[in-house]
């Protein structure tokens, strides 16, 4: 592993603020600037602030261009080739309701309109081909910027799949052509030309971000930047750029990658990240102090079929706007006041925010790191009528259920994990969040403000791989030694991940008698696909420790980018980079 001897930089885009650590022979530094149009104008500002320049190591780096492409429709003008008859899937979908009981609900369109949905005919089967395929049949794809190529049974067999791509690459040299088989090649016929869509939609507006970073960068005398994959590892950004989609939760991923890190390093062997940030709030399950991975998960309302950390999220953070709704009752975001311009503390107009709130409640101090007084003032005349006490409820209760959903409604105890408490808010609600939850410790780390950043700085360079087979498990005698496997009884619909390793077929029986209640050892086990990862260890980080201290509630306590609140009851104590937390 790399030491820290020589100097690592990390840089994590936020909605609201963009977040830098410099660790430099033993020394960090950290700096927050606000989040601007042009991400990598952001990023090289919060690198320079930070003093960061030549004898760098690595630049690491997590951005939301790829999350705010998707979710703002703000993508590549692409164009769908399926087989012939097959056109229509990304409009079909799998046939269920957008919301059970709401008939009125609508899902959300397609990224690809019917008209730029295309067929070629030729047909792979499951055991081989079917009909010839026919490169003449593929229409003109008129002023495409992109094509996502999506054929039936191409995780099993490429062939026909990569004679399409190399045709249209021939045709449109300037159009950038992806594949099922080369981003997602799995089972599942709309879920996976969903993500090569969404690959697709981000691959130019992604190519473009990345590129201009990397000669900002090079201007600045940084090397090229690694970015931070939804898997929790990271790779070079000129390879990341090659297929984005596996980017849409890259900045949460920093900070779940550091929230586990110093859990582990302070004992905890348990733990659940909570990050709350400006715009929202991450929360993520840490069993063993490493992050829960999923095979898919939605964004926008699309599933995306790529290795991603579980993250939850939702519209709470410290600048979500406070209303009331037509009946009068109190709400509470998602809409956020942002960067600009900001909670009405900031004194800049802005919006009655979470952080007036407190503010008001008397747990943040006067003056923000970096200079910015704050107006209490201004805060109270956005906030008339409105109990700040109230308002802070209302916050707790949203994301209180973030946390229930990841740990108790998966069957996990919270009582038995610590709090990891981080962004620029977390520490502000964690003991109450806590308390709510029966949970007896929250860890605050020092740089709980940057601590997405400082994740990113630690990040494992990461490849996933995925290799496909839906076959009897009895059939299969070449696993590896390290991976997971997607098992399941022959004819379900749904399947369980499984540790590679010795007895599996006992493993999958005892992990499905633990999810559903019970298990059938006379029915046939089916591996439906095998996911392995090459690693390659990140720097082992070496935290300066501060002076120890003690705190007993009511406590303020200033963080570096954050703000400890210690309500009464409870005990603070911080002991090498982190504070811990617990119920006096």
């Amino acid at each position: 592993m790399q030491s820290t001897d020589v100097a690592i930089l990390g840089v994590d885009v936020g909605g609201t603020f963009t977040d830098a650590v410099l660790l430099d022979e033993g020394e960090i530094r950290t700096a927050k600037v606000p989040t601007a149009a042009k991400q990598e104008e952001s990023v090289l500002a919060a690198a320079r602030a930070v003093g960061a320049g030549g004898g760098l190591e690595r630049f690491a780096h997590g951005t939301t261009v790829a999350t705010n492409a998707l979710l703002e429709r703000r993508g590549a003008r692409v164009a769908y080739v399926g087989n012939a008859g097959f056109e229509h899937l990304l409009h079909l979908r799998r046939q269920t309701r957008a919301h059970l009981y709401r008939l009125c609900a609508e899902h959300p369109e397609p990224l690809v309109p019917l008209e730029r949905c295309h067929g070629v005919r030729g047909r792979l089967g499951p055991e081989g081909e079917l009909e010839a395929l026919e490169l003449d049949s593929l229409p003109d794809l008129g002023d495409a910027d992109a094509v996502a190529v999506c054929l039936l049974f191409a995780f099993r067999d490429p062939s026909h799949e990569r004679a399409v791509a190399a045709e249209l690459r021939h045709r449109h040299p300037g159009v950038h052509v992806v594949a099922s088989h080369e981003v997602a090649p799995e089972f599942r016929e709309y879920e996976r030309a969903s993500t090569t869509a969404a690959d697709a939609y981000l691959a130019p507006v992604a190519a473009r971000y990345l590129r201009a970073l990397v000669a900002g960068a090079a201007g600045a005398g940084l090397p090229e930047p690694v970015v931070m994959l939804s898997s929790g590892g990271v790779l070079p950004a000129v390879e990341a750029a090659e297929h984005p989609a596996r980017l849409l939760v890259s900045g949460p991923a920093g900070g779940v990658v550091g929230a586990g890190l110093l859990a582990r390093r302070a004992g905890f062997e348990d733990a659940l990240a909570f990050d709350m940030g400006g715009t929202s709030t991450d929360v993520c399950l840490l069993p063993g102090g490493r992050a829960v991975r999923v095979s898919e998960r939605e964004v926008g309302g699309l599933p995306v079929r790529l290795p991603s950390v579980d993250v939850h999220t939702v519209g709470a953070g410290g600048g979500s706007l406070v209303r009331r709704d037509a009946g009068g009752a109190l709400r509470v975001g998602p809409e956020s006041a942002g960067a600009d311009p900001g909670p009405a503390c900031y004194g800049r107009g802005g919006g009655p925010t979470v952080t007036d709130a407190n503010l008001l409640l008397g747990r943040l101090p006067e003056e923000l790191p970096g200079g910015l007084v704050l107006d209490r003032s201004a805060a109270q005349a956005a906030l008339a009528g409105i109990d700040p006490a109230a308002v802070v409820e209302v916050v707790n209760a949203e994301m209180l259920r973030a946390l229930r959903l990841v740990s108790v409604e998966r069957g996990h105890d919270p009582r038995e994990f610590a709090l990891v408490a981080y962004g620029g808010a977390g520490p502000l609600h964690a003991c109450a969040l806590a308390e709510e939850l029966g949970m007896e410790a929250v860890l605050v780390p020092a740089a709980a403000g940057v601590l997405s950043a400082l994740g990113l700085a630690a990040g494992d360079e990461r490849r996933d791989r995925v290799v496909s087979h839906v076959r009897p498990l009895g059939e299969v005698d070449d696993l590896p030694p390290d991976g997971e496997a997607d098992l399941r009884y022959r004819g379900q619909s749904f399947e369980l991940a499984v540790p590679l390793g010795a007895r599996l077929e006992e493993r999958f029986h005892r992990a499905h008698e633990e999810r559903y209640g019970y298990a059938d050892r006379g029915r046939e086990v089916e591996l439906v696909a095998v996911r392995t990862a090459d690693v390659v260890p990140g720097p082992e980080l070496e935290l300066p420790t501060g002076e120890a201290q003690r705190a007993s509630g009511p406590a303020l306590i200033e963080l570096d980018g954050s703000t400890l609140w210690i309500p009464p009851g409870w005990e603070g104590a911080r002991d090498g980079s982190s504070w811990v937390v617990t119920r006096g």
